[in-house]
């Protein structure tokens, strides 16, 4: 081989190198709420850890940011319009990139305007929607426009009363999404070109806000998703409905907008719903093809500040201001603590609990029992609490509003 021939084959090997095919995506690799840290304080300073920066200037909304090795990324409203905003580890903005109308809401729903979904970057693109239900994927490098389509322009979907919310799963060559049309209800997209690969009616349910999740079964892989009043298994190679398990008693402003966790062959999910489960633990058969439940306690509700199931115990915040602990056997609760009523993020064996009213709590458990080991309030940004931790590189990550601040937890 001559010498440039070697020279180029280098330099190619080294550039895919630089590539790696690495998903980061909402709640975590998992999509579970779990982040895969150590090291961090087992005990923060009476006022709380250090902020290492504020970057203010993203707009309205609730949307969390997505964090990768070099860069992160975090969607915005300015003016009406949609913005997914690239930021550097050390807060500087890179570049932003228009993504057509953001939700503005009407009546009740005005007063919740803003970016909803957090992005998904599987190698060096970027795949995000907007709150009216634009989809997009960009250029992580340079935040050029690849391909975009409108989930009810182009899919036939439906926007519900507090607009489109969901985080889209990235998998192989595919994204998927669910429009919530009668007709196209979920959808696979050819994650390079947009193009539509399959279709499927499902049930024919609205969307309910939440974000669908990708399991390993050991039957294959599978779609798990949550519609209006179902929670369905899906088959990602051809949108086959497989199983489904209605949710009871829906309620208009009740919403379950959680994110269900998958565990081992067994589904949870916290509902909001007051004549509906509540928390539920549902086993899966192998093949996904079968959904029984196990258990449900009524009274632990919770709207969107998510849940984290740690050794089968499953952990959320409940309105009244606590952390609840559930055991697996049959769901009742064995430990709590009071914490401010909001989103719950887990690393390090730490939960990250970050309230509506803008307070964040650091709380262990061990040897059975709850102890709070720090607290703080969030200063910079504006509007809701809303937002959900997250945790990398030493980092906790808090979006509230206007602002996108970051605290050394290491």
């Amino acid at each position: 081989m001559s010498r440039n021939l070697i020279i180029i084959a280098l330099a190619a090997s080294a550039l895919t190198l630089g590539c790696k095919n690495e998903l980061f995506q909402w709640r975590g690799p998992d999509r579970n709420g779990i982040f895969p840290e150590s090291g961090l304080m087992d005990q923060w300073p009476d006022n709380g850890p250090e902020l290492k920066w504020a970057y203010e200037g993203l707009g309205r909304g609730f949307a969390g940011p997505v964090v990768t090795d070099k860069m992160i990324f975090v969607n915005g409203e300015q003016e009406g319009k949609s913005y997914l905003f690239a930021l550097d580890p050390e807060g500087n903005m890179r570049w932003k990139s228009p993504n057509g109308e953001e939700f503005l809401g009407e009546g009740f729903s005005s007063t919740y305007p803003g970016a909803r979904s957090t992005p998904t970057v599987l190698g060096n693109l970027v795949y995000t929607t907007s709150g009216t239900g634009r989809i997009a994927c960009f250029d992580a490098s340079t935040g050029a426009e690849k391909w975009s389509l409108h989930i009810v322009k182009d899919l036939g979907g439906w926007i519900s009363e507090f607009g489109y919310t969901e985080s889209l799963v990235v998998d192989g060559d595919k994204v998927y999404c669910f429009p919530g049309g009668t007709k196209t209800n979920m959808a696979a997209l050819d994650r390079f070109t947009g193009k539509t690969v399959w279709t499927s009616e499902v049930l024919r349910d609205t969307f309910a806000y939440g974000s669908p999740v990708l399991a390993n079964l050991p039957g294959g892989k599978v779609l798990i998703a949550t519609s209006r009043h179902y929670l369905v298994t899906v088959d990602p190679g051809n949108g086959e409905l497989l199983a489904s398990y209605p949710l009871e008693g829906y309620e208009f402003d009740g919403e379950h907008c959680n994110t269900p966790v998958y565990v081992d062959g067994y589904l949870y999910f916290v509902g909001n719903d007051e004549t509906g489960q509540g928390a539920m633990r549902l086993e899966l058969t192998p093949d996904g093809k079968g959904i029984k439940e196990v258990w449900r306690n009524p009274g632990i509700r919770n709207n969107f500040g998510g849940l984290v199931v740690v050794d089968h115990h499953l952990y959320t915040t409940l309105k009244g201001n606590e952390l609840v602990c559930l055991e697996p056997e049959h769901g009742s609760v064995v430990d709590s603590i009071r914490v401010s009523t909001g989103s719950l993020a887990y690393a390090d064996h730490k939960f990250f609990c970050y309230g509506n009213n803008g307070s964040i709590n650091l709380v262990t458990r061990q040897g059975g029992s709850f102890e709070n080991k720090g607290s703080m309030k969030v200063t910079p940004g504006t509007g809701q609490h809303f937002s959900h931790p997250v945790i990398a590189g030493g980092i906790m990550y808090i979006r509230h509003g206007d602002a996108l601040a970051a605290y050394r937890v290491q």
